[in-house]
């Protein structure tokens, strides 16, 4: 005998009823109902399932008996159900062996996985003194939750959702393809297995509604304009039973009138300078962003644009503690009306001095 024969236990010849009479047996005594945990019943179902599609279609009989194969490529071989081929798949075709009550244990509904809530995202506005000493602020959030009326089920108070008469509760439809079934979310109930015939009139079904929530977020000392802080799962509530989002604090810092960022932590601050303090070097008060006053000794000789650092009076370091540098940037102050007094010294200022600044031009 052929193999697909052999499979079956029948001659080449027998009759259409006799080859069903045969898969119906081999079926029933395969199924894995009946052998829970049986590797190689499961296997055998499979064979005899494979071997029934061919020989109980006359074409594809006549096809196989004629070349071997019923889909020409030579080799009843060609016929083997894959390893992964999901029990689940054949649905109701083999329901009326088990008296329509038969369901497989492998492939059943398979069970819908939660989606993760969205990440939601609010600004908060802080003082350029208020980023650099951290505060704890509440802010509201406008979030997606469970409605009130109905806990989230969607299903008016008092009522229940009630199981999908489209797909039997396995949230999944199938369309018979010849050997394999191809399965999709039913269209009924979205692949959830149930349906709701009397919807919450708050939420109209959703099992959502949208509300303000007021959350407490603590802003670290040392954030910049545009810091993201996160809060894990206070974001929108997931579906079907997954994770809640996270919300993303963004800080939204004003300008300072004297300070401004320079890289990490440092800041920096603009100094003016007499002409004579650049050229003679002195010593001159700077402010912090602290409230303090410190002594700074602008060199001999300072030009215009010249850095000097006092160390540890800049913005608090978010990563590793301690502040970075407070940098003094030397503008020289000309001042645009001049005394009679000041402009005699200025003179004999000129008079007296033996350098030509642009020699450097003419090589």
């Amino acid at each position: 005998m052929s193999e697909l024969y052999s499979t079956l236990g029948v001659p080449k010849n027998a009759s259409a009823d006799e080859i069903k009479k045969a898969y119906r047996k081999l079926a029933r005594e395969n199924h894995p109902d009946r052998n829970p945990g049986d590797a190689a019943a499961e296997e055998r179902f499979k064979e005899v399932q494979a071997a029934y599609d061919v020989l109980s279609d006359p074409e594809k009989r006549k096809q196989y008996d004629t070349f071997g194969s019923a889909n020409g490529r030579g080799g009843p071989a060609g016929w083997n159900v894959p390893s992964d081929f999901d029990l689940g798949d054949l649905g109701g075709l083999f329901g009326d062996l088990f008296g329509g009550g038969g369901r497989f244990r492998r492939g059943t509904r398979p069970q819908p996985t939660g989606r993760r809530g969205a990440d939601l995202e609010a600004a908060v506005r802080l003082s350029f003194e208020d980023s650099l000493r951290g505060l704890e602020t509440r802010i509201p959030v406008e979030v997606d939750t469970a409605c009130r009326d109905c806990g989230g089920s969607g299903a008016q108070p008092g009522t229940a959702a009630t199981v999908c008469p489209e797909c039997k509760g396995r949230g999944v439809t199938s369309e018979s393809q010849g050997l394999f079934a191809l399965s999709q979310p039913c269209p009924r109930c979205g692949g959830q297995g149930t349906v709701i015939e009397s919807p919450c009139p708050t939420c109209h079904g959703s099992g959502r509604e949208r509300r303000t929530k007021r959350y407490t977020v603590k802003i670290p000392a040392g954030v910049k304009d545009g810091t993201r802080i996160r809060l894990k799962g206070k974001g929108e509530a997931g579906v079907g039973g997954g994770p809640p989002g996270d919300l993303f604090v963004v800080t939204r810092v004003e300008p300072s009138r004297l300070y401004s960022r320079r890289g990490g932590s440092d800041l920096e601050v603009e100094v003016p300078v007499t002409f004579a303090e650049a050229a003679l070097g002195a010593t001159v008060e700077v402010p912090t962003p602290y409230g303090e006053r410190l002594s700074l000794k602008v060199p001999a000789g300072s030009e215009d644009g010249r850095l000097l650092k006092m160390r540890g009076h800049g913005a608090p370091a978010l990563k590793g503690g301690g502040k970075g540098d407070l940098v003094a940037r030397l503008r020289v102050d000309v001042p645009k009306k001049l005394t009679k007094k000041e402009r005699e010294a200025i003179e004999a200022l000129q008079q007296a001095s033996r350098e030509n600044p642009r020699e450097g031009l003419f090589g």
